[in-house]
């Protein structure tokens, strides 16, 4: 009887007090959700990257939730001041246990605002390469040739020498010739493959030449240029191009090289 006399008066006293704050706790969820959707698309008519954009309207919804959560606990009856002390308190400590994680923040915001890179472009940095697929505020999504995705922390990213390929790349193949060939045939059979060949980019102008004499070949090397997405594909059409047109032009491949005496 006492147990349930003492839930009473604390029902009677705080009942009303704990409703009040649920419902502004829910009113201003629906409130930050609406914030955030009327951010976003206040952000969308300007021209910023997809993370900016995400960060933002983040941050907004975070706002709003944190000045309706105040007011909810002020309503309850809780001390703000007190709780903003120790909220200060613990951020600090927090603060020094995610130095990893806000690292990767930071590094992320610089990434974001200097554009080192962008979506679609092909980088290499770190022993990695591959297309860039996606830039997060903690971490960068690659995809390798080999449709494995590589995430690298941003952290580990700032201030390391990286190479930008940007939206094309350059091949280099190698074909050897033997050196009784015609080699002005193979050079315009090779031109002539680069020219009809609808993914070589005209722009910049593909090189091709004799890059060596060897032994016992000529070396004539082939550098194309085509688009990020093509690169892996059209390095096998151009060799098997090349090798048709060199069989059906009687053109001598060289023999391999012969293996070093033991």
């Amino acid at each position: 009887m006492i147990v349930m006399e003492t839930l009473t008066q604390y029902a009677v006293r705080y009942g009303l007090q704990a409703v009040v704050a649920i419902g502004i706790f829910a009113v201003g969820v629906i409130v930050a959700r609406w914030a955030g959707n009327l951010a976003r698309q206040r952000l969308e008519r300007h021209t910023l990257e997809p993370p900016v954009r995400l960060l933002l309207v983040r941050v907004v919804r975070i706002i709003v939730l944190l000045f309706t959560t105040v007011i909810a606990l002020e309503a309850l009856g809780v001390p703000i001041a007190p709780l903003i002390a120790g909220i200060g308190v613990a951020g600090v400590g927090i603060g020094l246990a995610l130095q990893g994680v806000l690292g990767n923040v930071m590094a992320g915001l610089s990434i974001i605002f200097t554009k080192p890179y962008r979506v679609g472009e092909h980088i290499s940095l770190l022993g990695v390469h591959g297309d860039v697929i996606m830039i997060d505020i903690f971490s960068t999504v690659l995809m390798h040739a080999d449709h494995s995705r590589v995430i690298i922390p941003n952290r580990k990213i700032i201030g390391e020498i990286l190479h930008n390929f940007g939206t094309i790349r350059q091949m280099t193949l190698t074909v050897n010739i033997a050196y009784t060939s015609d080699v002005d045939r193979a050079l315009a059979i090779t031109r002539d493959v680069l020219q009809s060949h609808p993914k070589i980019l005209k722009d910049p102008t593909p090189s091709f030449g004799i890059s060596a004499l060897g032994q016992p070949a000529v070396t004539i090397a082939i550098q194309p240029w085509t688009t990020v997405a093509d690169y892996s594909q059209t390095q096998g059409e151009i060799n098997k191009a090349v090798m048709e047109r060199f069989r059906d032009a009687q053109i001598e491949f060289a023999p391999p090289a012969p293996a070093p005496k033991a």
